[in-house]
């Protein structure tokens, strides 16, 4: 069968063992940090499988319905974990991993592609218009979702609970209809970030997968997502207190990496293949995705879980989003990249990574 050649071809794909380890652990008496660090590591697979599998039904549906799908499900594993987070009222690690997903997205994974692309083909360009586009999407995108945050320190004293969940579900609803604008401007074939990545990385997905494989893979990739994701949220609280971590770290570092591991080696090997715009696209896109339509979204679903999300961020969380997407922009700008500049952007996500460790919740 094609999907367990592949399974067996990728050793990314190995770590599917896991899944009967995860669940087993528990009854077996294991600590909540193995248990959880087994589902984690489970859920790499399964959100490799799921991506790769919406992108060959991209190929199959053409430019336009493939885009759509893309756009859509583009960070479903990630959506999965934090809509079960919400479920149990973990809200602090949901909005951490808005923000971890975003500078990791921009920092970590861009860092790491202009590292290895500059390592092995020495100064790489890409297209600076579309770079430069999206990250002034993408910055728009950010302040937007700092706005409730900026209101709570204006209002200081004078506002109360009902304002803020109000302002947060207005400023969903803007951001969900800005991101339908983007998939309508990108249907009229003008190239908008929202979809267009899902025709030009289809290429480096599962070949030979028929329309009927990928659907079956991605509706057991889903479930198994979620299967996992509920092992996986069920440890968190036990984690924290056996380590000392806090639920923010784990937050902004944990879910956001386990969430896009696959598509992140992606643009890492199409950067390592003198790829660079497509490696630009790909980091920059994922975070459109996560500030236009995850992270609003969620704000919705956790009012339907009589858990509502507002989208109120600490200040250092703020700074960290801007001043990562007005870095980036810079970057963009010149449309060129070497490895010192991956290498930078990569140790400024360390850096932040030591500063949310040391950060006590809220």
């Amino acid at each position: 069968m094609v999907v367990v050649r592949e399974i067996l071809r990728r050793p990314l794909y190995w770590l599917l063992i896991l899944l009967p380890v995860a669940v087993l652990l528990p009854a077996a008496g294991a600590s909540p940090t193995i248990t959880l660090l087994a589902a984690a590591l489970a859920i790499i697979p399964l959100a490799g499988l799921l991506g790769e599998s919406t992108e060959v039904l991209a190929a199959y549906s053409g430019p336009r319905i493939g885009g759509l799908l893309n756009a859509t499900l583009g960070n479903a594993a990630e959506l999965i974990i934090t809509v079960i987070a919400i479920r149990e009222g973990l809200l602090e690690l949901v909005k951490a991993s808005i923000t971890g997903s975003i500078i990791g997205n921009l920092l970590l994974v861009l860092g790491a592609s202009m590292l290895t692309g500059g390592l092995r083909h020495g100064l790489q360009t890409f297209d600076r218009r579309r770079a430069l586009g999206d990250c002034i999407l993408l910055l728009l995108a950010v302040v937007a979702l700092a706005v409730p945050s900026l209101f709570v320190q204006a209002s200081e004293g004078i506002h109360d609970t009902g304002d803020v969940e109000t302002l947060s579900l207005g400023v969903a609803l803007l951001m969900i209809l800005t991101y339908g604008l983007g998939l309508f401007y990108s249907f009229r074939g003008d190239g908008a970030p929202l979809t267009r990545a899902s025709a030009e990385t289809a290429h480096v997905h599962a070949d030979g997968w028929s329309r009927s494989t990928s659907l079956v893979v991605l509706g057991v990739a889903t479930g198994g997502v979620v299967w996992m994701s509920e092992i996986l949220v069920g440890q968190v609280q036990s984690v924290v207190s056996a380590l000392g971590v806090s639920e923010f770290f784990l937050g902004v570092i944990l879910v956001p990496i386990i969430g896009n591991v696959a598509e992140h080696l992606v643009a890492v090997t199409v950067a390592a293949k003198n790829q660079m715009s497509l490696s630009v696209e790909i980091a920059v896109g994922s975070s459109l995705q996560i500030a236009l339509f995850v992270a609003p979204a969620l704000v919705f679903i956790s009012l339907a879980l009589g858990n509502p999300l507002t989208l109120v961020f600490n200040n250092f969380e703020l700074i960290a989003l801007v001043g990562t997407v007005v870095i980036v922009t810079q970057v963009a700008g010149d449309g060129e990249s070497n490895w010192l500049e991956g290498a930078e952007l990569a140790a400024l996500y360390l850096i932040f990574a030591m500063a949310f460790f040391l950060l006590p919740s809220a």
